[in-house]
This record gives structure tokens, sequence and C-alpha cells, in this order.
């Protein structure tokens, strides 16, 4: 019997969870949500380990690199949701500037244009880069689309029936793979 389950979410295009969990993205980029506890724009690390919840009504292909372009499905949100994928946040940087984060271009999914528009969406508030440790669930979990869950916001609070066994996981990289990625950060942003 599993008694310890993931009751945490965090919402993030669909494209994005797939190439996580697929091992061809590690690095997410947040500054926040509409209606985040903190206000508008802010994120805050809550909670290191989550369910990834993906999310397709705001999906924008041209925000999304050629190379997966194709994959960017765009439908109102479904009756239910495919939880497929976990994720741990095993390092977070503020990122220093735009001329920096250039330099990753190779690690991430996202076009020019997205980027200018993330860093200028509330030029007070930083942006940050948070390095996720993802894994696939051995069985995914299909549950409804509830009304709570709904809304342009990071956090999802899972219902207790609801809840992910995050015990019988495939790692998307190898520690190898993910340290390197790691490591570039880390001398990107020096």
């Amino acid at each position: 019997m599993v008694t310890d389950m993931l009751h945490m979410a965090l919402k993030e295009w669909s494209i994005v969870c797939d190439l996580l969990s697929e091992g061809r993205l590690a690095l997410l980029l947040r500054k926040g949500g509409i209606h985040e506890d903190e206000g508008a724009g802010v994120f805050r690390l809550e909670h290191p380990r989550f369910a990834l919840f993906p999310s397709w009504a705001h999906q924008k292909p041209t925000a999304i690199k050629a190379e997966h372009r194709d994959r960017v499905v765009v439908l109102s949100e479904p009756a239910e949701i495919p939880l497929t994928a976990i994720g741990e946040a095993a390092r977070i940087w503020e990122v220093p500037s735009r001329e920096r984060f250039e330099t990753l271009d190779d690690l991430h999914c996202w076009t020019a244009e997205h980027l200018d528009m993330r860093f200028n969406y509330k030029p007070d508030r930083p942006l940050y880069l948070m390095a996720v440790r993802c894994a696939t669930l051995n069985e995914p979990r299909v549950i409804p689309n509830t009304w709570e869950y709904g809304g342009c916001k990071s956090w999802v609070p899972l219902a207790t029936e609801h809840g992910v066994d995050d015990t019988r996981v495939t790692p998307a990289l190898s520690d190898a793979a993910f340290a390197a990625i790691a490591a570039r950060v880390d001398a990107a942003f020096a």
C-alpha cells in the first residue's frame, strides 16, 4: 500500500511537460502566473517535489523553437488530465541577464521572441531558471480536470483522491547528464 503520495502539481505547458519527461529539457523559466499567493508575476518555490500538470489552452506554437513546434497542440482544457511525470527542483538560479541566458540556447525550447517577452514582463521582478530532475511515472495517472485545477497559476493542489504515487518512476536523464546541465548554467551565470 502506498502511503506517501504527491498532492502538489506544477502547471506547465503540455509541450514543456513532454520535453521534460523525455529528457530533452531540464530547465524551466518562472516568474509566476497571474493568480499567485505572493501576487501576479511572483513565483515562489513552495514545493520542491511535484507532479507535472500539463496545460494546453495557453500554449503558443510560435513561442517554441521550430524543432518542437509541430508537437504543440492548442485546445481547450480537456475533461481529464494525464499526469505522466514528476519533477524535483534540484537548483534555482536568478537569471542575471538576457545575454548570459543566451549562452544556454541549446538547453531550452523557447524562441528568442518568447524569451524577450518573459524578460520584459514585470521587469522589476526577477526571472528564475529552475533545474528540474524529471522522472516518468511507470503507470500514468489520469485525473478529472475539476474547476479547482483551472486558471493561470503555478501550483495546483491535488485532491486527496488524485494524489500521485511517485515511488515507481524512471529518471528522464542520467545523473551525469543532469549534472552537466547544472554545471553549464553555473558557468554561464558566474
